[in-house]
């Protein structure tokens, strides 16, 4: 009952009569320190009362434990150093992290707790030695890869077409080896280790990548931006994209390009997941993600209607006429893609002034225009622009949850020798077997002094201030009586107010 209490508290929208509560009810806890206390107890989602705080970006609540777990270590003039108990908060030995669950929590205030002691300090600590320098070698492991599988697919194998043409638009000049003929020669044995080095490193994604999905969730995994949903979307499709093409070429089966390009467009697009690791290019990835899986996708809905309707009444058009007069709607696939690029600007509208175009198209054409170019096009802008500037006014508290994303899909990963634990364990301070980060804190006293001369102005302004008033309610026989009262009054209280302030301030001075 006890424990439950507490995380209600924790959601209490009043933060200064939870902290009271909280710490009443801790005051009766028998078991205060042991592992049945009731701070440490999970609810029915796993969740402790100060993991609980952070998940619902309770800032005050996060703060008060935090004070309470403190320890003064020392403390010399303006300098002290305090340990900071980050047992929980640490992801090393946490099945759930808490760093893992403020980011992938869709609570913004959550976000904030990135900013406070000592979060921010460990996670600079985390990044700083062992975060940011791994994460570089992987996008550089990566970029070396990628270059590697595009070498493979340039120079794949391809031979002189022997048949005979089956049309007069077959423009086919070279067609695919058979497995037999295509590791012959030494450039082949050289391809082949590359192609090796593919197929490895799409295994070796998918090992990687499987377990998380099964642990997080689906839904969870491949839906926060901030934990690069769409990126994993993207690098277990072309690990697939892989896989199949390696399956056609051993097979022998004809048309390999279909994979092996989707491979290559999926496989340069994920480079941008590495541009977190920057500063500046780190909220411009998760704009672009917002863009494309929101706006874009919204869109993409109302584009596909124009086109279908717009397409099907151009092909009606000109299925009567010569197709080698206006080829760009010869058939219903081709009436698609030209109005396609119609409708992007790619291209103009398509005319032959050396024939009669019928009277149709232009009326068809015009609002196409008017439809596509002018009225969507600008929609999507407008849509975009919106996005960016959300996007923007928030880069800052992005870029931090990027860093903690990065930073725990990392330690998670890497084996424990090359990513030792953060903190000092307390047993070297005789606190047992919890881990603590050591902060060093300066006191500036001469704020506190600023902030001692200003109380000290306005008691002497609320005295003045009390005694004007008992002199007014005195002095209250004539109008002209208080008048002249209540302006003598005030002059004198100012007066006498910073006079005795610039007093005080000699003083101390």
């Amino acid at each position: 009952i006890g424990n439950t209490v507490l995380h209600i508290l924790v959601l209490q929208p009043n933060k200064t009569f939870a902290c009271h509560m909280y710490s009443l009810i801790l005051s009766h806890d028998r078991n205060k320190e042991g592992p049945g206390s009731l701070e440490l107890i999970p609810n029915n989602e796993g969740l402790s009362p100060f993991k609980l705080a952070g998940v619902e970006g309770n800032t005050v609540m996060f703060q008060y434990l935090m004070q309470k777990r403190k320890q003064n270590l020392w403390s010399f003039g303006p300098l002290s150093t305090v340990l900071y108990d980050i047992t929980e908060i640490d992801s090393w030995a946490e099945d759930q992290s808490f760093l893992e669950l403020i980011v992938s929590t869709k609570k913004r205030e959550a976000r904030r707790i990135l900013d406070l002691t000592p979060v921010k300090e460990l996670v600079s600590l985390k990044w700083n030695m062992y975060g940011r320098p791994y994460f570089c070698f992987l996008a550089l492991f990566y970029i070396l890869y990628m270059v590697c599988f595009t070498m493979c697919c340039v120079y794949r194998p391809l031979k002189p077409r022997t048949g005979n043409r089956t049309s007069s638009r077959d423009n086919t000049v070279y067609v695919q080896k058979m497995l037999q003929e295509s590791y012959v020669a030494y450039e082949d044995e050289l391809r082949l280790v590359g192609e090796l080095i593919t197929v490895i490193g799409a295994v070796v994604i998918l090992v990687l990548e499987i377990p998380d999905i099964l642990r997080v969730g689906a839904a969870k995994y491949f839906g926060q931006t901030i934990l690069g949903g769409p990126f994993h979307i993207i690098v277990i499709t072309y690990a697939c994209m892989i896989l199949v093409t390696m399956v056609m070429r051993l097979t022998s089966t004809t048309g390999e390009v279909v994979p092996m390009s989707f491979a290559l467009v999926l496989g340069w697009c994920n480079v941008m997941y590495f541009a977190r690791g920057f500063q500046m290019l780190g909220p411009f990835t998760i704009m672009i993600q917002k863009m494309i899986f929101g706006d874009l996708m919204r869109f993409c809905w109302l584009m596909a209607v124009v086109i279908l309707g717009f397409a099907s009444a151009f092909y009606i058009i000109f299925q009567t006429e010569n197709p080698e007069n206006l080829g760009q709607f010869y058939n219903y696939p081709m009436s698609l893609f030209t109005t396609f690029e119609l409708f992007l600007t790619i291209i103009d509208g398509p005319a032959n002034y050396d024939v009669d175009l019928p009277f149709m198209y232009s009326v068809v054409y015009f609002a196409f225009a008017i439809i596509a170019t002018l009225l969507m096009l600008n929609l999507l802008i407008a849509m975009m622009g919106d996005t960016h500037w959300r996007v923007a006014h928030e880069q800052d508290e992005l870029w931090r949850a990027q860093v903690v994303a990065t930073t725990v899909m990392l330690e998670r990963k890497l084996p424990r020798c090359l990513w030792p634990r953060s903190g000092i364990c307390g047993r070297e301070f005789g606190l047992g077997d919890r881990w603590y980060l050591r902060i060093e804190d300066r006191v500036d006293h001469n704020k506190h002094k600023m902030m001692r001369y200003t109380e000290a102005f306005k008691a002497q302004d609320r005295g003045n201030y009390d005694k004007g008033s008992e002199k007014l309610e005195t002095n209250r026989g004539t109008l002209c009586k208080k008048e002249m009262s209540a302006l003598s009054l005030s002059r004198s209280t100012s007066r006498t107010s910073s006079h005795r302030g610039w007093e005080i301030l000699r003083r101390n001075t």
